[in-house]
């Protein structure tokens, strides 16, 4: 697919109604102790959340760094899916279960599939668990379920549109982004994804002692716009006067200001805009989002 294929199929994406395929990996929660057990592993406020409501939370080392971080759907009064980025299902799982011990919950992997429906002349689908998405640049939902197909009278998209419109609204991945490396802080998510009121959680003292100090951290994450299409590899160094200041962590073409699109780690005291140098190339950095609501 070439680069303006895939932005004719990003605008489709953002001007009309598109769908493209949508791989999440699914576990299922469920007992009745599931809220209480949730709510003091979770960041996000799990027993404030209204049954058919979503909330992206993380779920946290006990030092605080990120384990996984993912979305959260109560489907009824002590039942949940949560869902997270593909390959992190069994992380995700795993750590739920390290701390539940005798704790009368159940997590359950689900093999589901799902679709990616965003538009402004998009209509809410039937069928499947249906969760609102609303980010900059970037709206419609998510379907979910055992097999899910794509609505009638949508156009069809690629992977490849969704990546872009990822990037550009400046939502991070797990294995990209997001790691057992990283603070939360640092990926700009921490005010969709924690409650400072809820109570205590694994992790916390570390995101609200950031959060006290201004929720200033060592790197933060921003946007690179590139000239031309060549796409920068995971992991090239963003420099600046000869030195190394940052690290590309996702890279795509199809950009809609013309070129590659990126999103990168820059080190704290280096601000937008700056004389950025990616492969030897001129590359403006940008705060996120890259566009607008």
């Amino acid at each position: 697919m070439t680069p303006d294929e895939i932005r004719d199929q990003v605008r489709t994406m953002r001007e009309a109604a598109g769908a493209a395929p949508l791989a999440r990996d699914v576990v299922h929660a469920e007992g009745e102790a599931a809220v209480d057990y949730l709510q003091g592993q979770l960041s996000q406020d799990v027993a404030a959340l209204a049954v058919g409501s979503s909330a992206w939370t993380f779920v946290l080392q006990p030092q605080g760094k990120v384990d996984v971080w993912f979305r959260i759907t109560r489907i009824g009064d002590a039942a949940f899916v949560l869902d997270c980025d593909p390959g992190w299902g069994e992380a995700l799982l795993a750590r739920l279960e390290r701390f539940r011990l005798r704790t009368a919950v159940t997590f359950t992997p689900r093999e589901w599939s799902g679709v990616a429906i965003r538009g402004r002349e998009a209509t809410r689908p039937d069928g499947g668990l249906v969760v609102a998405v609303d980010r900059p640049g970037e709206r419609g939902w998510d379907v979910l379920g055992p097999d899910v197909a794509v609505p009638a009278g949508l156009a069809p998209c690629s992977p490849a549109a969704l990546e872009v419109l990822r990037i550009e609204s400046g939502t991070p991945r797990m294995g990209a982004e997001l790691d057992e490396s990283t603070i939360p802080a640092e990926a700009g998510v921490v005010p969709a994804s924690v409650s400072f009121t809820k109570g205590c959680y694994t992790g916390q003292e570390l995101v609200a002692r950031i959060d006290s100090r201004g929720s200033t951290t060592p790197r933060r994450l921003v946007g690179v716009l590139l000239d031309d299409e060549r796409v920068p590899a995971t992991g090239a160094a963003l420099n600046l006067g000869g030195d190394a200041v940052g690290t590309i962590t996702s890279a795509t073409a199809g950009g809609t200001h013309g070129g590659a699109v990126a999103l990168a780690y820059l080190k704290r005291g280096v601000e937008s805009p700056a004389p950025i140098v990616v492969d030897g190339v001129e590359a403006p950095i940008r705060d996120l989002p890259l566009v607008g609501s």
